[in-house]
């Protein structure tokens, strides 16, 4: 290919040196735990108690503390919004009203004048649901009056772009593998595309999670709790053998944690710096969509689907609890369709001159 048709892309920057003393105790700051809003305890509004004693039936049936504070702050909107409205017990929540509270989410506007979307009014209305079914299983009130609140539709939107396998390939080129952080960022990306995980599990694995004589890593505390493991490409298992052997003891501090992927400073990556990083590798090789760490995991399934995989696996790998969540890429793949489309339709089967 000649090399004017090339696409321009931006020049990489030369990449910075490490400066792990000085940064190091910044990090550690930022290792905080889970931030939690909490309830005001001298709130005199009786509902404020039954949200408190709900997340503690949450907590001791075992769910993660991370599904207790989204409840946690859906919950707090609504006794908000019923405290302004003189709405001091649970008893005279009728259904009316949960609509009444429904409609003022829908017509609610932000501060850019936006209206929330469809999946942040049903994730704000689905704890309500389980409050109120908690409520009346405990007998503190009559009836269900959530029973039947209808929740509103929730679209199925596809992803905005599928990247190719070439750009793919050109993207995870881009890193130096000169350099001992290109050869860190260069079994990242190669880990990302082989396996679809999300970015929070690859910045949670730990080293004895890999599996290098089965080629497999496993993901502890996935996306609703729950552990699968998942294989490894050859390459991906390949770059990884190297980064582990060659780069990581020069990463690592001590006391070492034993996470896999470790930053310039030797501190484990946050879930956005894992982002920021594979944006950059997006930029340098000329495209411009939106999305990080996810292209790759839609790139993942795409690809493996239009090769024949069979979708239960899909699954798998991704860690779906539903497939309806993975018959979304069938619809992102149309190399079948196209090949019936071209054999099919009378305007595919034959040339015509203009």
């Amino acid at each position: 290919m000649d090399s004017a048709s090339l696409p321009e892309h931006p020049e990489r920057p030369p990449a910075p040196r490490p400066r792990r003393l000085r940064k190091r105790a910044w990090y550690r700051k930022r290792k905080l735990p889970l931030r939690i809003p909490r309830l005001d305890p001298s709130a005199d509004n009786p509902i404020h108690a039954d949200v408190r004693e709900y997340l503690e039936h949450w907590r001791t049936m075992g769910y993660r503390e991370a599904g207790v504070v989204l409840r946690r702050k859906a919950l707090l909107r609504f006794v908000a919004w019923a405290d302004a409205r003189g709405l001091r017990s649970v008893a005279t929540l009728t259904l009316p009203l949960l609509e009444r509270y429904q409609r003022d989410l829908f017509l609610y506007r932000k501060a850019d004048g936006g209206s929330l979307a469809m999946t942040s009014q049903q994730l704000l209305l689905v704890p309500l649901k389980g409050f109120f079914k908690w409520l009346a299983r405990c007998g503190r009130i009559p009836a269900n009056p959530a029973m039947e609140l209808a929740l509103p539709r929730k679209p199925v939107r596809l992803p905005a772009r599928v990247l190719s396998v070439s750009e793919v390939d050109c993207m995870i080129r881009e890193a130096d593998t000169s350099t001992p952080w290109g050869v860190r960022d260069r079994a990242l990306l190669e880990t990302l595309y082989s396996t679809g995980m999300r970015r929070a599990e690859l910045a949670a694995i730990a080293i004895p999670d890999w599996n290098r004589e089965r080629g497999s890593i496993a993901i502890r505390q996935g996306k609703g709790g729950r552990d699968r493991v998942v294989p490894v490409g050859m390459r991906a298992a390949t770059w990884l053998g190297r980064y582990l052997e060659s780069v990581r003891p020069s990463l690592a501090f001590e006391p070492d944690e034993g996470t896999l992927f470790l930053t310039d400073y030797g501190e484990p990556f946050l879930k956005n710096r894992m982002g920021d990083l594979v944006r950059r590798y997006l930029g340098w090789a000329g495209i411009l969509s939106p999305g990080a760490c996810h292209q790759l995991r839609h790139a993942c399934a795409t690809h493996m689907l239009e090769n024949g995989a069979d979708i239960r696996y899909i699954q798998a790998l991704l860690g779906h609890a539903d497939l309806r969540s993975t018959q979304v890429y069938t619809q992102v793949s149309i190399a079948r369709l196209r090949e019936v489309h071209a054999a099919t339709h009378p305007a595919g089967r034959y040339f015509c001159s203009l």
